[in-house]
């Protein structure tokens, strides 16, 4: 049995208190006021508790202060049979530390978390295994490194000179308190971003300090930017990066049209949503004699003003994607830029790279050029009506509508018949009112004019990725990955588990999904096809694309799986995604055999921006969930039709019909009957009734609750 076996509980509190210090030296003073030991009696006991743990050689004392001993010191520095990974924290306190290269997580309770909070990168030691899951257990002994720089929660007034900071559960575990000195304007209420100031020991709560106010609590505004924070996003630029960009010259100087090639004179448009500032790319079109379409794709040239070493594009690289939010969009770029120097806007000489490709009547690329050019976009058309004029209305433009329209369908049918994937997922759309509250929600109409950029665009970065591959073939070197590095989109075959796990799921409701020894796109699309039109076509649409691999950035070319292309790059909205600007910066530096990014940079550059694509993603998917929240908050008591998206033990997912929110029965609320889960058929079975819940099924549901903070909907049964 070790020394530290044998210590009283005050002892190790002490002794904990001491190692877990950033300087493991303590005051003793202060250990008082951390365990409340003000009494004469209590500091008597404190000072027999330090003298055991000198003699036990756990501590020094000098004087007023105690500091570790030097001989444990140097053991607690020696990491015998600790392992390293990134901790995540449940509501509830259990920890789950994800370590490279173990199959399984290793499993914290709450009293083994130490000082531990969300995404710390931590050393922990393990102490056992479950003997029934049989999942590593283990104990949290050494914080690394913090993974993230703030929180979020709201602050609570508990006296004159005592401030609470009630945290939201997303963003981490347990509550602090905040000194006065340390509140920064915010009052009680208020929803508040803060970072960890001190914590000593598990069993005191850590201190914060305001970084900033998002509002008062329960107002849209904090809400929304409590989404934000809550994913380590901030939505203000910061001061420096906002002068950098305001400094930047309106003017283009005349030299610079003149080393382009200038296209101000061509017909040039734009086709985007009615409410879109930023706009990307722009469109030039025309029919050859030879009958072949010629594609111009004109992408804003953010690289121009981009400068690398800059804080403008060391905040965009931070940033790496816009956010678009259901009620506003936080750009990669200071709207300087996003919506004004490099928005390609109507009748305005703008700055463009473009893709030039010469098509057949049957979608083969002939030939293609990438070239810097010059615009003046000659019209802005919405979605709507750029589709009014394929339907048959006049315009000036017409001619080039309708011929980019007929390239777009020969591109589309010639990509399906090719193997890519025809997901169709509804969106949700919300109607808002002045203050941002939700008044109404319907699901976004998707028209052949969104097919008709979409194709365009797809030929664009499908080309200029195969150009690269042209480059390597050209050279006549050894093709190895540092011959001319590429950043790809990539997107990797589904996992064939996942896969055979949605067909055990359709199986109940009469859909056959067969796999047989492999997947292929033309299998998926299948049983796209066997549900398009029927009631359960949205519910098996997104079980589909959970089991599908995320697509990531990186310099390695696997292909793009849904897409069906063998090469694949994002090129078209570098003012939104960085990844496109890291592709720009490429294709500039081969065109004038300038250095560029080498492989092992563009590895990282990967890793980095799929990760803040994903917390992107997760931050609108909560916008989107905060105002199904706020909807359904006002239909308290009202019925609506549904479709079972879901079956667990714990009870039913249900995806309603018109607004497509989704909520959950849960079990305890089935009343009448005693309710199994069959795990063969992903269905809860009434014991006495036998009836039955599964996957698909239509059903009436009544709103019974919702939360706000926890973005949950509780339905009934009707």
């Amino acid at each position: 049995m070790s020394r530290k076996d044998r210590l009283s509980s005050l002892e190790e509190l002490v002794f904990d208190l001491v190692k877990n210090s950033p300087s493991q030296v303590f005051e003793i003073e202060t250990i008082q006021h951390i365990l409340r030991l003000e009494s004469k009696k209590d500091q008597i006991r404190l000072n027999k508790c330090i003298n055991r743990l000198v003699s036990k050689r756990l501590v020094s004392r000098n004087g007023k202060t105690i500091t570790m001993f030097k001989e444990e010191q140097r053991a607690g520095n020696k990491d015998r049979g600790l392992i390293e990974g990134k901790i995540q924290i449940t509501p509830r306190g259990t920890g789950f530390v994800i370590v490279e290269n173990m199959d399984d997580d290793i499993r914290i309770s709450n009293r083994d978390l130490g000082l531990a909070l969300a995404d710390d990168v931590v050393k922990v030691k393990v102490t056992g295994t479950n003997k029934r899951s049989g999942q590593p257990q283990g104990k949290v002994i050494e914080i690394v490194e913090r993974g993230k720089q703030f929180y979020v929660g709201t602050l609570k007034k508990v006296s004159e000179k005592s401030f609470l900071i009630e945290t939201d559960h997303k963003s981490v575990h347990v509550n602090f308190f905040v000194l006065p000195d340390f509140l920064n304007g915010a009052k009680d209420n208020d929803k508040v971003t803060f970072k960890l100031a001190s914590w000593v020991h598990q069993r005191a709560l850590p201190e914060a300090q305001v970084l900033s106010v998002l509002g008062e609590a329960g107002s849209n505004d904090a809400k929304v930017l409590s989404i934000l924070a809550e994913n380590d996003l901030q939505a203000d630029f910061p001061k420096e990066v906002i002068e950098y960009a305001n400094a930047i010259p309106d003017q283009i100087p005349e030299e610079e049209f003149k080393r382009r090639r200038d296209l101000r004179q061509e017909i040039v448009f734009t086709i985007d949503p009615v409410d879109a500032k930023d706009f990307d790319d722009a469109l030039s079109i025309e029919v050859l004699d030879n009958g072949n379409f010629y594609l111009g794709v004109h992408i804003a040239d953010v690289t121009h003003y981009l400068r690398q070493a800059t804080v403008l594009d060391d905040e965009g690289h931070k940033r790496a994607t816009s956010i678009y939010l259901v009620d506003r969009v936080i750009p990669m770029l200071p709207e300087r830029l996003s919506n004004g120097l490099c928005s390609l806007r109507p009748h305005e000489d703008k700055l463009t790279y473009s893709c030039f490709m010469e098509i057949d009547k049957e979608g083969q690329l002939v030939n293609y050029s990438i070239e810097e050019t010059a615009i003046h976009s000659k019209q802005r058309f919405t979605y709507e009506e750029a589709q009014e004029i394929l339907e048959g209305k006049d315009h000036p433009l017409k001619k080039e509508v309708h011929a980019a329209g007929k390239l777009a369908k020969i591109l589309m049918d010639k990509r399906f018949r090719e193997g890519a994937i025809d997901f169709d997922s509804p969106e949700p759309r919300f109607r808002l009112d002045e203050q941002g509250k939700p008044i109404d929600v319907v699901l976004k109409q998707r028209i052949f004019a969104h097919r008709l950029i979409e194709e365009c665009m797809l030929m664009a970065n499908r080309t200029v990725a195969s150009h690269v591959k042209t480059l390597r073939d050209r050279s006549g070197k050894r093709r190895t990955k540092n011959l001319f590095p590429f950043f790809y989109r990539i997107h990797d075959k589904p996992d064939q588990d996942k896969l055979s796990a949605v067909a055990e799921q359709v199986k109940p409701i009469g859909i056959q999904f067969e796999l047989g020894d492999s997947v292929s796109p033309k299998k998926i699309n299948k049983l796209l096809q066997q549900v398009k039109g029927t009631s359960v076509e949205v519910i098996v649409n997104e079980l589909m694309l959970r089991s599908m691999a995320k697509a990531v950035y990186g310099p390695d070319n696997l292909g793009h799986f849904g897409l069906g292309f063998a090469n694949y790059a994002h090129f078209t909205s570098p003012i939104r995604r960085y990844p496109d600007v890291i592709v720009h910066r490429l294709l500039k530096a081969y065109a004038t055999d300038s250095p560029s990014y080498k492989y092992e940079q563009l590895k990282e550059e990967g890793e980095h921006c799929s990760e803040r694509e994903r917390v992107a993603v997760d931050a609108e998917r909560d916008s989107i969930k905060l105002k199904q929240v706020e909807f359904l908050s006002d239909h308290i008591g009202e019925t609506y039709d549904g479709i079972i998206s879901g079956v667990t033990e714990r009870g039913i997912f249900v995806t309603l019909k018109d607004i497509y929110c989704e909520g959950m029965i849960r079990v305890a609320d089935l009343k009448g009957d005693y309710f199994n889960y069959d795990k063969r058929s992903h269905s809860l079975v009434g014991r006495r009734s036998g009836q039955v819940f599964t996957l698909g099924s239509e059903i009436q549901v009544t709103v019974e609750s919702t939360n706000l903070q926890k973005r949950q909907i509780d339905f009934i049964l009707a």
